[in-house]
């Protein structure tokens, strides 16, 4: 058998870290959904702290073994990462809570037209109208099938806002983050995981009382919530990685665009394990849209011009730093 080509290698990657991301999600959405919904653990800012946690005891035991090398991450760039990462969790929960289901899908979609702002802004990207329209079908596929009631008040605008804004910081972050100082997904992770452990699970406990006026250290913890537990926090270990690597290999915006299949799968199975109440044709209609939307998007955003970086001409002197920064880009295909 012929050996693959450099193209084909990147191309099995990118569908592995894909799979890899959307088995791991979805795998820990089901498995937070019958933890709180059957056995009553509605503290979720202190199960991330949780997931966080055991992220980080795992990034200590692979650099233990040598499978992670020790890397640098200035404090003021972890700091800012961090901040933007619990203002998501926060203000992602607090949503849900102020909001309708409805307008909490919402505020989720418009992470997308965010990201691809923060990219042009910020990275100079170009996207072709193909492009452009393919994540119009997305956001249209994807609000049909989940958009329900919508019903917003002034506070619940203010933490829809916060949360979008926070998290497409956080995710434009990770990407920048890897290709300015070439760290790996695991080395970004035994950065950015203990730190936010820590603050989420000081934090987490105090929020989540606010939130749902139960406290974690007053819950019953049964076998079977323990054993729920447990299995969140290893699965979300994979979730974590998953996202740094597929975020590092692609964008904020083809991480958002892609990652909702996610929300068509957790549907579908929602439909096949928790009963079929919701699902009617024009539930059906927006996961076709959306699966189409999806498809065409890696079609129009791969071609010649789909989703491309502004190039400037360069003055000669400057031509070796622009070799530095192509060595870079190859170095992140391979993250």
């Amino acid at each position: 058998m012929a050996p693959l080509s450099k193209a084909d290698r990147k191309a099995a990657l990118d569908v592995a870290a894909w799979m890899f991301n959307i088995v791991t999600s979805v795998g820990l959405i089901m498995v937070n959904k019958a933890l709180m919904a059957t056995h009553g653990f509605s503290f979720a800012t202190t199960l991330t702290g949780l997931h966080f946690a055991t992220t980080t005891l795992t990034t200590v035991v692979l650099r233990w073994l040598g499978l992670v090398q020790a890397s640098h991450l200035p404090l003021p760039e972890l700091l800012k990462f961090v901040l933007f990462a619990n203002l998501s969790i926060v203000g992602m929960n607090v949503s849900l809570m102020w909001n309708s289901v409805g307008f909490y899908q919402i505020a989720k979609l418009c992470m997308i037209p965010v990201s691809c702002l923060l990219e042009v802004l910020l990275d100079k990207i170009h996207y072709s109208r193909d492009t452009k329209l393919s994540i119009v079908v997305v956001l249209v596929g994807v609000a049909v099938c989940t958009v329900t009631d919508v019903s917003v008040n002034t506070k619940g605008l203010i933490a829809a806002t916060i949360a979008v804004c926070s998290t497409s910081l956080q995710q434009y972050y990770v990407h920048f983050l890897q290709r300015k100082y070439s760290l790996g997904s695991f080395n970004l992770l035994g950065h950015t995981a203990p730190a936010q452990a820590g603050s989420l699970l000081l934090l987490g406990p105090f929020l989540d009382f606010w939130l749902t006026n139960k406290r974690v250290d007053a819950f019953a913890y049964s076998a079977a919530a323990v054993f729920f537990i447990i299995l969140s926090c290893l699965i979300a270990v994979g979730t974590n990685l998953s996202q740094f690597i597929c975020i590092g290999r692609f964008s904020a915006v083809s991480f958002q665009v892609l990652g909702h299949m996610k929300t068509i799968l957790v549907l579908i199975l929602g439909f096949i394990f928790f009963g079929k109440e919701g699902l009617n044709l024009h539930v059906i209609l927006g996961m076709i849209l959306a699966v189409t939307g999806m498809i065409w998007y890696g079609n129009a955003s791969s071609k010649p011009g789909g989703k491309e970086r502004r190039s400037y001409l360069m003055p000669a002197d400057k031509s070796q730093r622009h070799g530095v920064l192509s060595e870079r880009g190859e170095h992140d295909e391979k993250v």
